[in-house]
């Protein structure tokens, strides 16, 4: 559990406000933007669904086609184990301790009883999962999402999110594994997993891709840094 130690809330907070002190000056100059970098972030996504549709996509199809669903839960259940790490990360830097508390219980439940988190006992126990990062918590503390941006091979994003990303790395068991091979099979089969669990949704793309994706990325944001709490449009 070193992870989740005070040494890593530290160096959370730390990135979470200086983070903040960077992200002014950008978000203030286009905030009220929502896609001003509209031509770069098509051509950047256009690269990521040709790379997608060639090569992930299949390769998640394949995945999901040979192997077991029991299997498949369990290896998606593991990494989201591995996720509560950060969602407690977030959700102390956010002040919520109720939260973090029922992150902390998932983690020792399903850690132990759930085999490394291969079964999802927590959920069972009415723990329900949070979904936290550090992009939600810069946006708890205020500080604004910025223009919409596609990163090459990440996706849709905003400037804030797409400055949390490294910081939240350290949430995650990658920057700690020292062997190569073993980290880059990780992180090869998290992507795969999530493409594969993303597959079941493509169904409900809609009039020009690139316009549906953005639209909803921003509105799922906006819904989970306000908790869901986000006014209607009338």
């Amino acid at each position: 559990m070193r992870m989740i130690g005070s040494g890593l809330i530290d160096r959370l907070a730390r990135a979470c406000l200086c983070a903040s002190f960077v992200l002014v000056p950008v978000v203030t100059q286009a905030a009220t933007e929502e896609d001003p970098w509209e031509g770069v972030n098509r051509a950047i996504f256009s690269f990521n669904d040709t790379l997608d549709t060639y090569a992930l996509k299949p390769v998640a199809q394949g995945y999901q086609y040979i192997t077991p669903q029991f299997l498949e839960d369990g290896i998606h259940n593991m990494f989201n184990n591995i996720g509560d790490v950060r969602n407690l990360a977030n959700n102390v830097l956010q002040l919520k301790p109720q939260a973090a508390g029922v992150d902390t219980a998932r983690l020792i439940f399903n850690t132990t009883f759930g085999v490394l988190g291969f079964f999802d006992v927590g959920t069972k126990m009415g723990l329900q999962r949070n979904d936290e990062d550090l992009g939600q918590t810069l946006g708890y503390w205020g500080v604004s999402s910025g223009p919409y941006v596609m990163l090459p091979f990440l996706g849709p994003s905003t400037v804030r999110d797409a400055v949390a990303i490294y910081p939240d790395s350290y949430t995650g068991p990658y920057p700690y594994i020292d062997h190569v091979p073993t980290r880059n099979t990780a992180r090869a089969v998290n992507i795969i997993d999530t493409r594969a669990s993303l597959l079941s949704t493509e169904k409900l793309i809609q009039g020009d891709k690139y316009n549906f994706i953005r639209s909803a990325y921003l509105q799922n944001r906006e819904f989970k840094v306000k908790d869901g709490q986000v006014e209607d449009d009338f």
